[in-house]
């Protein structure tokens, strides 16, 4: 059986204020000749379909336009909610909408639900297990700990469950939207880290044929079996490294897997550049860059006149402008944005207890009254979108 995987579409979401909403009809647009072109059996969109729960009319209509598109070409389509998606909304007619060949999987109680596919090998059970925020689902798993191991290991326990009742040789596939050990970040995803930990170990997928994942926006390789797709486009710059792609996934009759990446439609290149403002205008090789969408990090030890308006000369997609001075002598390795980068909520909440004591670090009760305050956020946040 022949899979599309895809995630974290992101439907309704700018990049640095300017609209990606042709870009994502232009990467649909290729999705849906994907589907005609390479002969596929069914798509698998794992999560973060819009970009928040109360996504803008125009992305509405869009998701509507692709779903219709998916129908008519006559392929099943599994979709589950990730957690920038309100699963409520999103499932709202997952019923009348299944009859379409359209299988909208948001709600956690039905983890070990499978849609049954079947080609010329027999069966295939495809389980969509969709964003599990743990503080909100502990109750539905009864795991003692709101963690993410947790929930995702006890949903999985009903996948297995659930597979173990199946005719023998019927193969599986999973849906999530989580951070599993061993990915790469971006700037682009919301943290989901619960009481200091966020990632789970490849191994809770273990006895299925295929993990299709969600969530992280770089196409990466966990394990043969254990895949991110990635998102279509790039939603921060440091995304300008990421090739952008879905996975063609070939199932075979014994499990046997076969992975190809197929690429996205790139509506202008992202340029991360740094250098003084005179040298980023003169410099010749640039010259390759001057219709991407443009990261412009000055180095001038003053800050010089216009900036902005001069790098639009050259570059007329420059979006954003940040001052990093070099100054002989000066150590510009600990910029403020430089000892932030890649650290998380809790240990900047955590560095900031230490700066205001003169030194002196938050002790083990302060971080645990810390973190569950952050947790406390996010999860009044995730109540509130269901509320909404």
């Amino acid at each position: 059986m022949r899979f599309l995987h895809t995630s974290d579409w992101h439907l309704g979401r700018s990049f640095h204020r300017v609209s990606m909403l042709d870009a994502q009809a232009a990467f649909l647009d290729r999705l849906v000749a994907t589907v005609r072109e390479r002969d596929v059996d069914a798509v698998l969109v794992a999560g973060d379909v819009y970009d928040r729960a109360v996504p803008p009319l125009a992305a509405v209509e869009l998701f509507d336009e692709a779903l219709h598109r998916l129908a008519a070409a006559g392929v099943p389509t599994v979709m589950i909610s990730g957690n920038h998606d309100s699963a409520r909304r999103l499932g709202v007619g997952a019923g009348l909408i299944e009859r379409a060949g359209i299988h909208l999987r948001t709600d956690p109680a039905g983890c070990g639900t499978p849609v049954l596919l079947s080609d010329a090998h027999g069966a295939v059970a495809c389980y969509g297990l969709p964003y599990l925020e743990p503080s909100l689902v502990k109750g539905e798993f009864k795991t003692e700990k709101a963690r993410h191991e947790a929930v995702l290991g006890a949903a999985m326990e009903r996948v297995r469950a659930d597979l173990a009742t199946r005719e023998e040789g019927t193969r599986s596939v999973v849906l999530a939207h989580a951070f599993v050990a061993g990915g790469e970040e971006s700037d682009s995803e919301r943290d989901i880290t619960v009481g200091g930990v966020s990632a789970v170990p490849s191994a809770v997928f273990r006895g299925v044929d295929y993990a299709a994942l969600g969530h992280l926006h770089g196409c990466q390789t966990i394990t043969e079996r254990v895949r991110y797709s990635g998102s279509p486009l790039a939603y921060s710059f440091s995304e300008a490294h990421h090739r952008k792609t879905m996975w063609l996934i070939d199932l075979g009759a014994r499990g046997e897997l076969t992975a190809e990446r197929i690429d996205c439609p790139v509506p202008r290149g992202l340029a991360r550049l740094r250098g003084t403002l005179d040298a980023l205008l003169d410099d010749p090789a640039l010259v390759r860059h001057e219709q991407s969408f443009v990261e412009a990090t000055l180095t001038d030890p003053v800050r010089p006149a216009e900036p902005m308006a001069r790098l639009t000369e050259r570059f007329p997609h420059t979006l954003s402008l940040v001052f990093e001075p070099e100054r002989p002598g000066e150590d510009t390795a600990t910029s403020y944005a430089q000892r932030l980068k890649g650290r998380s909520d809790q240990q900047i909440a955590e560095d900031f207890v230490a700066h205001v004591r003169g030194g002196s670090g938050p002790d083990d009760r302060e971080r645990t009254v810390l973190r569950g305050a952050f947790d406390d956020v996010r999860v009044d946040e995730g109540v509130r979108e269901v509320a909404r």
